[in-house]
């Protein structure tokens, strides 16, 4: 009797001083409550959907939505690699359900800490769950920018491995790192997706329009397509088109959304339907295995 108490007690959520429960990342791991949405991303010269980033949520069957920020803070280094393991799994099974919805070229990307590329075996996992399709676009790996620039010569190997695959790295939040823009040709990155810390009010804001400028020409010169985030308003969409940046990804066009929301979109633009829905993969995604 008194080791089923122990067991109840410690099976019993924690829970702030408002009486709700305290939501770890940990805890949800372990109760499936992860969810993979998806923020549209499009393109700024004819508005068409051309890609997506996966962001993770958890659903709590009592509180229902808990933001990232409160999962997330405080959690393990391990806790935050197994939940890396199964978004990256999930997006390249999500991709069946966007061909099946009629759009075969969109492109997903996740975020992906840099420790996870040296402790992950990434490259097997990606072989291992890619789609065997012809058609498959490939998957982005998004990494942030000062991740990014404290080891190049991993993150060079990496991209190498990952066109293998027809995969590639983007940075993520660029401009926010303070980086010289200089070595921007020394990452091995296809993508570049600048801080909406410089995207905002950018239309009224002449230093933020000069440095959108500089980086825009920059990253067409070293052959890296450029996304905007954050974009909030038509205004801000018509000057970052008008610069050159190809992509834009911000609430003007779409937020955050349930993955099963984001197809269905898909669905009323193409006028297809998908006639299997999958079983999420976060179920049955293996744990985690380190490699250091």
């Amino acid at each position: 009797m008194l080791a089923m108490l122990r067991g109840l007690m410690g099976d019993a959520e924690e829970r702030d001083a408002s009486g709700k429960p305290k939501v770890t990342l940990r805890r949800a791991l372990d109760r499936g409550w992860l969810e993979l949405w998806y923020q549209p991303k499009v393109s700024l010269r004819d508005q068409h959907l051309v890609g997506a980033e996966g962001l993770i949520r958890v659903r709590h069957p009592e509180i229902g939505l808990v933001p990232p920020f409160q999962f997330l803070t405080g959690a393990s280094a391990d806790d935050m690699l197994e939940m890396t393991e199964k978004v990256i799994i999930a997006a390249l099974a999500d991709w069946h359900e966007c061909a099946a919805a009629g759009l075969p070229e969109i492109k997903l990307a996740v975020n992906v800490p840099a420790d996870a590329f040296t402790r992950l075996p990434i490259i097997k996992m990606i072989r291992e769950f890619k789609p065997r399709a012809d058609n498959w676009p490939g998957l982005i790996l998004e990494v942030t920018e000062d991740q990014a620039l404290n080891d190049l010569e991993m993150a060079n190997e990496v991209a190498n491995e990952l066109h293998k695959l027809s995969c590639s790295l983007a940075i993520d939040d660029f401009g926010a790192g303070y980086s010289s823009l200089g070595r921007l040709r020394q990452l091995p990155f296809s993508e570049l997706k600048i801080d909406r810390a410089y995207v905002t009010d950018c239309h009224i804001d002449k230093v933020k329009a000069r440095m959108l400028e500089t980086i825009i020409e920059m990253a067409h010169r070293f052959g890296l397509k450029t996304v905007a985030e954050g974009i909030e308003t038509p205004y801000e969409g018509h000057k970052l088109q008008g610069m050159g940046c190809a992509v834009g990804q911000g609430y003007l066009f779409a937020k955050p959304m349930p993955k099963e929301e984001f197809f269905g979109k898909i669905e009323r633009v193409t006028g297809r339907r998908r006639s299997d829905q999958q079983k999420s993969w976060f179920a049955r995604a293996p744990k985690a295995k380190a490699t250091v």
